[in-house]
């Protein structure tokens, strides 16, 4: 073993060696020797585990050079998501559109009125202008943006009712991913929960029973994320405004998705829309930015002007403010629903759930000989018909109707999990789903035949 380790090379020697001279120009020798040191300990822990040299023994440079170029890879890389759900949280959820991928190229570039006003030279506030486009669509007075929707609920609560009662029905207590708990979430904030009403079934009258002087506000909260079916009852957001209304509390509503369109005319589940909420005297409204309005991550909140005001006002809105791009993009997807006759074409999120079965299932049957050709000596494969989700908790009951091609092992040689890693390994890594002992892709978020047939026999 000994003789073994002699035979390992100096890093000074292989810093002279005229092979790395490349590595040192691109990646500058304090990364390159970094690498050899690193290679060098990992030889030392091959010789002690195998009695003898690594495999890459005789060829230092190569092995330093794809271990440097691998370093620099994103940890964010692109994939095709065939998984069947629109919005994947896993994987970033809502694609931007070409006009928030340039207004976010822009102002990456060069300096922008992100906090200074050029009518008079002083300092603005970084929402004005998305709040006035936010008025503009929703009816609301004001309008305040945060990094998340659960960043945004946290800041009503906190700016609102600290060291108060919030009412909620027992229903609407909701988790949601990332263990995001409205009853911790009211612990953080400083609240007081008051539970009204039962899990399936709560009325006006639990919530007019609760208020007492130290009631702060009423909340609602939509259950985004399940829905409780069979013997219910809700009341509804108008019904509890005037409520809200006749005892001078505010009412404030946590929508999680939100929509600024009717989906319904788009064949889609309904949502609930803050403009009608809004409308029905609703103080507040917070709902996301990368869910339904598929934009980029963000919290929003509408609502009125003076409550507005506490929430910009407080110490946390600082820790929870959106950054330059976020806003750009933002603002960049919301101009879209002005043109609301080209949106479906404009926005990523309300395409891809839009398209129809038939349309995905053509397209199956056009990439099937392709993956056939390369797969068929294992598996059988088909287009069969499926269900998509809108996915991040958005209408989690309502399915789409899709198409699939779908992986069935011929025999036990046939690895599902062999057959995973294959395509996750690709140059542009493919993920579908696992589903009764079958991987099915499903097409309705592929936007090209080639983003799933390159590499393949065509």
């Amino acid at each position: 073993m000994k003789t073994l380790f002699n035979q390992l090379p100096g890093i000074d020697a292989l810093l002279r060696d005229a092979r790395f001279a490349a590595l040192h120009q691109r990646y500058g020798t304090q990364q390159l020797t970094r690498q050899l040191r690193q290679l060098q300990a990992d030889a030392r822990a091959h010789i002690i585990q195998h009695q003898q040299l690594p495999d890459w023994h005789d060829d230092w440079a190569t092995e330093a050079a794809a271990r440097l170029t691998n370093q620099l890879k994103s940890a964010l890389l692109p994939v095709v998501n065939l998984t069947g759900t629109v919005l994947h949280t896993n994987l970033g959820r809502a694609r931007m559109s070409e006009a928030a991928v340039q207004a976010v190229n822009s102002v990456m570039r060069q300096p922008v009125t992100l906090e200074y006003s050029l009518d008079n030279a002083e300092r603005g506030h970084r929402d004005q202008a998305l709040a006035t486009l936010l008025c503009e669509l929703t009816g609301a007075e004001d309008a305040c943006i945060v990094n998340n929707n659960a960043a945004a609920v946290l800041l009503m609560l906190a700016a609102l009712a600290p060291g108060k009662g919030v009412v909620v029905s027992r229903g609407e207590l909701v988790e949601i991913g990332g263990a995001f708990r409205i009853p911790d979430v009211m612990r953080q904030a400083g609240c007081q929960l008051v539970e009204v009403g039962t899990t399936n079934r709560t009325h006006l009258k639990d919530y007019r029973q609760a208020i007492d002087d130290n009631t702060a506000l009423l909340m609602k909260v939509h259950t985004s994320n399940y829905q409780i079916e069979g013997f219910t009852h809700a009341v509804d957001e108008a019904e509890l405004a005037t409520l809200a209304q006749q005892q001078q509390l505010p009412l404030v509503v946590d929508l999680g998705s939100g929509s600024l369109i009717d989906l319904t005319q788009y064949g889609l589940p309904a949502e609930p829309m803050p403009q009608r909420l809004i409308a029905d005297g609703v103080s507040l409204v917070s709902f996301s930015g990368d869910k339904l309005l598929g934009g980029p991550q963000a919290g929003i909140v509408v609502g009125k002007r003076e409550l507005i005001a506490k929430l910009q006002q407080h110490p946390l809105k600082r820790a929870l403010r959106a950054d330059k791009m976020t806003l750009a993009a933002l603002e960049a997807t919301l101009q879209l629903y002005r043109h609301p006759e080209q949106l479906a074409a404009a926005l990523p999120t309300l395409r891809l759930l839009t398209r129809s079965q038939a349309d995905i299932a053509a397209q199956a049957h056009r990439v099937l000989p392709a993956l056939q050709q390369r797969f068929a000596a294992q598996w059988q494969l088909t287009v069969e018909s499926c269900w998509s989700q809108i996915g991040s908790g958005s209408l989690p009951v309502d399915r789409l109707p899709s198409a699939a091609i779908v992986f069935t092992p011929r025999d036990e040689s046939a690895s599902l999990s062999a057959l995973c890693a294959t395509l996750r390994e690709r140059d542009l890594p493919i993920i579908g789903r696992l589903q009764n002992g079958k991987l099915w892709l499903d097409l309705r978020c592929l936007d090209e035949d080639a983003q799933l047939l390159a590499g393949e026999s065509v």
